[in-house]
C-alpha cells in the first residue's frame, strides 16, 4: 500500500464525500461509484496463467480467484460469467455462436479492457452530472469559459501522448497568430488608419503533416492499427515511405522506428513503439452485456443505452487519435466564436529545478509562441481604442464649451485632444485610437474636474443641512423651556401637598407602632419565661442522665483497659515461654541427634514439638474466644448507649409537645393582655427584662450545644472502639500467620542448625528465664536487651558483669559519635563527583550493624548535628553541600534497606499499647534467626534504621525549602523593579521610543541581566557542590513558578503595569529568560518555559494590535487559553495605550465577561484572580530512588581527619564491593 508523504487519506475521503454532496449525487450513487472504483483496483490485480489447452488461460492462484471475486461481488455481477469474459470470447457466425478460449496475454488486454471501459464511462457519467449541477443555460448567448491543457513536451521518450498535446499546442498556437496577428492588422486596415505590416510565421504545414487526409500520421495510424498484422516498425516504414519530402519531418539516424517533427516550439523526437497498442480502443461486447446485466442499478444504467454489436466479432475498434482529433476540431470551432484571451506559461528550465533560468530556452519558447510578434505589435499599435461616441460621453466635460456647438463626433473628438496637448493618437473611420498611456492621462483630467464640481456641490448641501438642523434646534428649545416651567410648578405644588399629608400620616403610624411593640414585648416575655424553666428542667435531668452514663462508661472503660492490658502481657508472657520452650527442645534435639543417629530419635523430638504446637494453638483459640467475649460486652455497651440516645430523643419531641400546648396558651391570653395597659415606665422595665431573657436564652443554647458536642465525642469514643477491636482481630490474623511459618521452619530444622547455635550465643538463658516474670521492670528483661549495643563485629563476653557492659557501650557509642561528628561538620569534599561524607556516614553505619539494631542513639545524633549545621550564617554553601549529601545518604539507604516483614514499628500513642508493643517485639525477636537473607545487596532494617529514613527524608525537604526560600528572598527585589518599565523606556509619543541613543535603552535590560545573573551564580553553587540533575530542574522550575506569580499578581494589582509599554517591557525580559532556559541543558531548566505560561499570555495580551476587534472565544481559545474569566477581565478594564492610544477590548466583550464574573462570584475557588505560590515539595521518596544516579563507593578513601579515629580503622581496607553484606 502507498502513501503519500503529508497527505491524509482519511481527510481527502471526507472532501471527496462533501464535494459530492454539493455538485449533488445521492448517497446510494456515491456508494456505487466507491464500488466502481474499488472493483477497477481489484481487476487490476488479476492475474492469468496458461491453461492445459492450446491457447487457453486460467485464474494463476488462490489470491488472484479471491481478487476476481471481489470484484464480481463489487460490481453486483455473477463471478463465473465475469471469469468467463475475460478467459473467453464469443464469434458469431451464420452457422451460430463459436466460443474461443484466449491466450493468458489476450485475457491481461481483455482485463485492461474492462477496467478501461467502466472508468470511462464512470468519468462520463460524472462529467455529464456535473455540469448538470453547474445549472448552464443552454440557451444563453454569451459565456464564459477557461481552457487549461498542458504545454508543449518534449521528453528524452516521447510517445503517443506527447504527439497528441504537441498536436494540439500546435493547433493553439494556430489559433492566437490568427487572433493577434491577422485580426489586429485585419482591423487596422479596416479603419484605414497608418500601419507598417509585421510578418509572422504560420504553422499550417505541419497540423497538415500530422491530421491530413489521407497520408497523414494519424491517418497512416488508423490504417495501422486496423490491420491486424501491422506493428511500429510497419508504421515508421509507412510513415517515411509516404512523408519522407515532408521539410516538417526527419528521421533519426541512430533509429529506425523513430521520427523527428519540427514544432513551433522545436523538434521533437517520438519512439513509435507503443504508438499502435495506445491509438486502439477496443470494446468488447461480452463486457457491455455482463455490466448492462449487473444488480447494481447504477452500473446497469451506465451500459443501458448499449446494444449488442450484431457483427460477427466480439470486438469493435475505435480509434484514440481520430477521437482526439474531432474533439480538438470542436474545441477549435467553440474557440473561433468567442473573443479569447491568452497566458503563456513559459519552462524556466529543462531539469525541473527551482531558481534557475536557462535564458537561450525561454527566448526560443517567446520566440516559437508569437509572443515577441505580439509584443511588437502592442508597442508599435493602439492597444486603447474607443468609438467616437463613447469617447465623447466620456470626456466631453472637459471642453464643456464646445459640447453646446454643432459639430460632428469626429471633429469635436479632434477638439478635445488638441486643447489637451495629446499627439499619440490616430483617428479611425469610426473609432479612434491611442497609445499606451495617453487614456490614463485623460482619466486623470477628468478626475480632476469632477473633484471640484464634488466640492462645489457638498459645500451647498452641508450649508442647506446646517441652516435646517439650527431652526429645528430654536424651535425645540423653545418647547422644551416652557414644558419645564410647566413641570417645575406642579412640582412644588405636589410637594406641599405631600408634607402636609406625611405629618398626619406619621402621627398614626406612631402610636400604631408602639401599640404593637408593646403587645409583642408583653407576649414574647410570657413565651421566652415558660421556655426558660422547661429548659432549666430538662437541663437537670439531662445532666443527671449524663452523670449516670458516664460513670457507667468510665467504670467499663476502666475494667477494659485493665483487661486490655493484662491480656497483652498474658499474651507476651505466653510466647515467651513458648520460645524458650523451643529452643530447649532445639537443644534437646541437637543433643539426641550428636548422641544416636537414629530415625526414632528424630521422630520423638518431632512428636513432641507437635504436642508444643498443640498447646499454642490451642492457648491461641482460648484467647480468641476471651476477645469475642470482650467484642460481644462492647457491643452490649454500645446498644445500650444508643437506647440512652433513643430515649433522650423521645424526651425531646415531648418537650417540642409542650410547647406547642404552651403557644397555644399564649394565644388565648394574648386576647386578654389587649384589653390591659400600662405607663411607658413599664414598658421601659419589660423591655430591659426582656434583653436579660434573651441573655440568658443564649447561654442555654450554648449549652445545649456543648451538651450535642459531648454527645457526638461519645459516639465517635464507640467508633473508636469498633476500629481498634478490628485491629486486635488484625493482629490476631497476624499471630496465626506467624505461627504457620513457625510451623514451617520447624520442620527445616536440619538445614538450619548452624543458624539457631549461632543465636543461642546472643540470648543469655537467665534473660529468658526471669522475663516471664518481671517484663519491663528487671535489668535482664528483653526491654534492656533490646537496649544493648547495636555493635556486631566483637560481642561482649556474657561473663562480665553488667556495669562493666554498660560502661563499654557508652565507650563504643563515643567513639562512634565522634567519628559521625568529624564526617558532618567538617567539608569532606566531593571525589570525582560523589559526596564523600554522605560515603563515609552509610560505610560506618553499614559497619556497625546499626541498620538491625533494636534500638540505638546513632540516627537521633546523625539528624541532630545535621539540623545543628544548617544553622550556619553561610547558608548559600552549606545548604547545597548538604543538599547533595543527604539525597546520595537517602538513595543509598532507599536501595539497600529493606523492612522486616513481622517486625512492626513501636507504637507511642499510650504507655500501655507501648509496653504492649514492646513484648511483642521481646517475643518476636528470636524469630528472626530462622528466616535468611534471599539477597546479599539488601539489608533486614529494623524500626530505628526506618525511622531513620524518615527523619533523613524530612531533613533532605527541609533543606530543599530553605534553599527555595532563600532564592525567593534574593529574587523578590529583582522582580520588583522588573514588572514596570523605567521612565526612559516609556512614553506616549513614538520620538522618544525610537531615539538611536543606546545610553536610553540600557537601563531597560540592567534588571534583567541581574535575573540572568542571579540564576547563573544559582547554577554556579549547585553543580560546584555537585547537585543531582533531578534537584536542579526542581529549584530551577520552582524558581520561574515564583517568577510567574509575581509578575503576574504585580500586573493584576497595579494599573501603571498594565500598559502597551509595559507588555513590551516584560516580553523583552522574558525573551531573555527564554534565551538562559535555551541556552541551559534540558535536564537542568525541565518544564521552566511552561511555568511562565500565565504572564506570557498576560503580556500578549497587552501588545496584540487590534484588542477591539477580538472576540472573547478568540482571546480564550489563541491568546490566553490558561486565564481565568476573571483575570482576563481585570487586565481588560485595567489596560491603557500609553503609547499608540489604541482601545481595549469591545464593550460586548467587556460586558459579557462581567456577567460571567456576576455569575461565578458564590464559587470561592475561582472568585480570585490571582495566583497563590507553590510552597509544596515536588518530589517524593520513590522519584529520589529513580531520578538520582547510583554512588559507587569503591574508589571513596579514607579522609585524613579519621586516620587517628580507632573506630573508623575499617575504612583503610579495601571494599570490593560498596554494598558488600556483612
Amino acid at each position: 500500500m502507498y502513501e503519500l508523504q503529508g497527505v491524509s487519506d482519511a481527510e481527502e475521503y471526507l472532501k471527496t464525500r462533501r464535494a459530492m454532496d454539493i455538485v449533488g449525487i445521492c448517497f446510494s450513487d456515491q456508494e456505487a461509484i466507491f464500488r466502481l472504483v474499488a472493483a477497477i483496483l481489484h481487476l487490476g490485480n488479476i492475474e492469468f496463467s496458461p491453461g492445459k489447452e492450446f491457447d487457453s488461460s486460467v485464474i494463476k492462484d488462490e489470491k488472484c480467484k479471491f481478487h476476481l471475486q471481489t470484484a464480481a461481488d463489487l460490481l453486483m455481477v455473477d463471478a463465473g460469467l465475469l471469469l468467463s469474459t475475460l478467459c473467453y470470447r464469443t464469434i458469431k457466425t451464420p452457422e451460430g455462436n463459436i466460443i474461443k478460449a484466449v491466450d493468458s496475454s489476450a485475457a491481461v488486454i481483455g482485463r485492461d479492457t474492462l477496467a478501461k471501459t467502466v472508468y470511462a464511462r464512470l468519468f462520463d457519467w460524472l462529467v455529464d452530472n456535473i455540469n448538470k449541477s453547474i445549472g448552464q443555460d443552454v440557451e444563453s448567448r454569451s459565456q464564459i469559459g477557461v481552457l487549461d491543457i498542458y504545454g508543449f513536451e518534449c521528453f528524452k521518450y516521447n510517445s503517443f501522448e506527447q504527439l497528441c498535446i504537441n498536436f494540439a499546442n500546435e493547433k493553439l498556437q494556430q489559433h492566437f497568430n490568427k487572433h493577434v496577428f491577422k485580426m489586429e492588422q485585419e482591423e487596422y486596415k479596416t479603419e484605414e488608419i497608418n500601419w507598417s505590416y509585421i510578418e509572422f510565421v504560420d504553422n499550417q504545414d505541419i497540423l497538415d503533416l500530422i491530421e491530413k487526409k489521407p497520408i497523414g500520421i494519424v491517418s497512416l495510424l488508423d490504417e495501422a492499427c486496423m490491420l491486424g498484422k501491422s506493428t511500429h516498425e510497419t508504421f515508421a516504414m509507412k510513415l517515411f515511405q509516404n512523408l519522407r519530402a515532408h521539410p516538417r519531418l526527419e528521421k533519426p539516424k541512430l533509429s529506425k522506428t523513430d521520427f523527428a517533427l519540427f514544432h513551433f516550439a522545436g523538434k521533437v523526437i517520438y519512439q513509435t513503439d507503443l504508438f499502435l497498442e495506445k491509438n486502439r480502443d477496443y470494446v468488447i461486447a461480452e463486457h457491455q452485456n455482463l455490466l448492462s446485466s449487473s444488480k447494481c442499478s447504477f452500473i446497469s444504467g451506465l451500459f443501458a443505452s448499449h446494444q449488442d454489436d450484431p457483427s460477427k466479432s466480439s470486438y469493435k475498434f475505435s480509434s484514440v487519435a481520430s477521437r482526439f482529433k474531432q474533439q480538438l476540431q470542436a474545441l477549435m470551432e467553440t474557440l473561433s466564436s468567442t473573443e479569447p484571451h491568452y497566458v503563456r506559461c513559459i519552462k524556466p528550465n529543462s531539469l525541473n529545478c527551482p531558481q534557475k533560468f536557462e535564458n537561450g530556452s525561454v527566448l526560443q519558447q517567446l520566440r516559437s509562441g508569437g509572443v515577441l510578434e505580439a509584443i511588437r505589435i502592442s508597442l508599435a499599435g493602439y492597444p486603447t481604442r474607443r468609438t467616437y461616441s463613447e469617447f465623447i460621453n466620456r470626456f466631453g466635460l472637459l471642453v464643456p464649451e464646445h459640447m453646446d456647438e454643432r459639430f460632428d463626433e469626429r471633429s469635436l473628438t479632434q477638439r478635445i485632444l488638441k486643447q489637451l496637448n495629446l499627439e499619440n493618437f490616430q483617428l479611425g473611420r469610426t473609432k479612434i485610437f491611442l497609445r499606451a498611456g495617453q487614456i490614463a492621462v485623460l482619466d486623470s483630467r477628468r478626475g480632476e474636474i469632477l473633484d471640484n464640481a464634488s466640492r462645489i456641490v457638498q459645500g451647498h448641501f452641508r450649508t442647506f443641512v446646517a441652516r435646517k438642523k439650527f431652526l429645528s434646534t430654536r424651535k425645540a428649545s423653545i418647547s422644551i423651556q416652557l414644558y419645564c416651567r410647566g413641570c417645575l410648578a406642579r412640582n412644588v405644588l405636589e410637594a406641599k401637598r405631600q408634607i402636609a399629608a406625611a405629618v398626619s400620616v406619621e402621627r398614626y403610624a406612631r402610636r400604631w407602632l408602639c401599640r404593637c411593640a408593646y403587645l409583642h414585648l408583653r407576649s414574647a416575655a410570657l413565651v421566652i419565661q415558660s421556655g426558660i424553666r422547661y429548659i432549666l428542667a430538662v437541663q437537670t435531668l439531662q445532666h443527671l442522665k449524663n452523670a449516670k452514663a458516664s460513670t457507667v462508661i468510665q467504670a467499663w472503660w476502666r475494667m477494659q483497659k485493665l483487661h486490655n492490658f493484662h491480656q497483652q502481657y498474658r499474651r507476651a508472657t505466653v510466647l515467651i515461654q513458648c520460645c524458650w520452650r523451643q529452643k530447649l527442645a532445639k537443644r534437646a534435639l541437637r543433643n539426641l541427634k550428636h548422641a544416636a543417629y537414629e530415625a526414632g530419635a528424630l521422630r520423638e523430638a518431632k512428636g513432641k514439638l507437635e504436642k508444643s504446637l498443640e498447646d499454642l494453638t490451642l492457648r491461641f483459640t482460648l484467647e480468641r474466644r476471651q476477645r469475642l467475649a470482650v467484642e460481644e460486652s462492647k457491643a452490649l455497651e454500645i446498644s445500650k448507649l444508643l437506647k440512652i440516645l433513643d430515649s433522650v430523643k423521645l424526651e425531646l419531641e415531648a418537650s417540642n409537645e409542650e410547647n406547642k400546648n404552651n403557644c397555644k396558651k399564649i394565644a388565648s391570653l394574648q386576647h386578654q393582655l389587649e384589653l390591659s395597659s400600662k405607663d411607658q415606665e413599664a414598658l421601659r422595665s419589660s423591655l430591659s427584662q426582656i434583653e436579660e431573657v434573651k441573655r440568658e436564652n443564649f447561654s442555654l443554647k450554648e449549652k445545649n450545644a456543648e451538651m450535642e458536642q459531648e454527645l457526638l465525642k461519645a459516639q465517635k469514643c464507640s467508633h473508636d472502639n469498633m476500629d481498634k477491636l478490628h485491629d486486635v482481630e488484625k493482629n490476631y490474623v497476624h499471630l496465626r500467620d506467624n505461627l504457620k511459618n513457625l510451623e514451617d521452619k520447624i520442620s527445616n530444622l536440619e538445614d538450619e542448625n548452624h543458624l539457631l547455635r549461632q543465636k543461642a550465643l546472643n540470648l543469655s538463658p537467665r534473660h529468658s528465664r526471669t522475663g516471664s516474670h518481671q517484663i519491663g521492670a528487671s535489668p535482664c528483661s528483653p526491654r534492656s536487651y533490646f537496649e544493648s549495643s547495636p555493635a556486631k563485629l566483637a560481642p561482649l563476653p556474657h561473663n562480665i558483669t553488667e556495669p562493666r557492659r554498660s560502661r563499654m557501650n557508652s565507650d563504643r557509642h563515643e567513639d562512634y559519635h565522634d567519628v559521625l561528628q568529624r564526617c558532618i561538620k567538617d567539608d569532606m569534599g566531593f571525589k570525582k563527583g560523589k559526596p564523600v561524607a554522605a560515603c563515609i556516614i552509610y560505610k560506618c553505619l553499614l559497619h556497625w550493624g546499626v541498620f538491625e539494631a533494636e534500638r540505638t542513639t546513632i540516627f537521633d545524633f546523625i539528624i541532630h548535628t545535621i539540623n545543628s549545621i544548617l544553622k550556619t550564617e553561610n547558608e548559600n554553601d552549606i545548604l547545597p553541600y548538604w543538599l547533595a549529601n543527604t539525597s546520595a545518604l537517602l538513595c543509598m539507604l532507599q536501595r539497600n534497606l529493606r523492612s522486616k516483614g513481622f517486625i512492626m514499628a513501636p507504637s507511642r500513642s499510650s504507655s500501655d499499647t507501648h509496653l504492649s508493643e514492646k513484648a511483642n517485639e521481646t517475643f518476636r525477636s528470636p524469630l528472626k534467626a530462622f528466616g535468611q537473607r534471599t539477597c546479599m545487596s539488601h539489608i533486614d532494617a529494623r524500626y530505628p534504621a526506618m525511622l531513620f529514613k524518615q527523619q533523613l527524608t524530612a531533613s533532605l525537604e527541609k533543606i530543599f525549602g530553605l534553599i527555595r526560600d532563600n532564592l525567593k528572598k534574593e529574587i523578590s527585589p529583582l522582580l520588583s523593579l522588573c514588572i514596570q518599565a523605567p521612565k526612559l523606556a516609556r512614553g506616549g509619543s513614538g520620538r522618544r521610543a525610537s531615539s538611536p541613543d543606546v545610553a536610553v535603552q540600557q537601563p531597560i535590560s540592567t534588571h534583567w541581566d541581574r535575573i540572568v545573573k542571579f540564576l547563573d551564580s544559582l547554577m554556579d553553587r549547585l553543580h560546584k557542590n555537585f547537585v543531582p540533575s533531578f534537584f536542579i530542574r526542581k529549584l530551577v522550575t520552582q524558581v520561574f513558578s515564583f517568577i510567574n506569580v509575581q509578575l503576574f499578581n504585580s500586573m493584576l494589582l497595579r494599573r501603571e503595569c498594565c500598559t502597551f509599554s509595559n507588555g513590551e517591557y516584560v516580553k523583552s525580559g522574558l525573551c531573555v529568560l527564554e534565551k538562559w532556559i535555551v541556552d541551559a541543558e534540558e535536564e537542568h531548566a525541565g518544564a521552566s518555559w511552561d511555568e511562565l505560561k500565565f504572564i506570557r499570555q498576560a503580556v500578549d495580551f497587552l501588545i496584540i494590535p487590534h484588542k477591539s476587534k477580538k472576540t472573547l472565544e478568540q482571546i480564550k481559545r489563541n491568546i490566553c487559553p490558561a486565564l481565568s474569566v476573571r483575570q482576563i477581565y481585570r487586565i481588560c478594564t485595567m489596560y491603557w495605550d500609553d503609547k499608540y492610544g489604541t482601545h481595549s477590548v469591545s464593550a460586548d466583550v467587556v460586558a459579557k465577561m462581567r456577567d460571567m464574573v456576576s455569575n461565578d462570584t458564590q464559587n470561592p475557588v475561582s472568585n480570585s484572580f490571582l495566583l497563590d505560590d507553590d510552597l509544596s515539595i515536588p518530589f517524593t521518596t520513590e522519584e529520589i530512588a529513580e531520578e538520582v544516579p547510583d554512588v559507587d563507593m569503591s574508589n571513596i578513601e579514607m579522609p585524613s581527619t579519621l586516620r587517628h579515629v580507632h573506630s573508623a580503622q575499617f575504612l583503610m581496607q579495601h571494599l570490593q564491593s560498596p554494598y558488600l553484606s556483612r
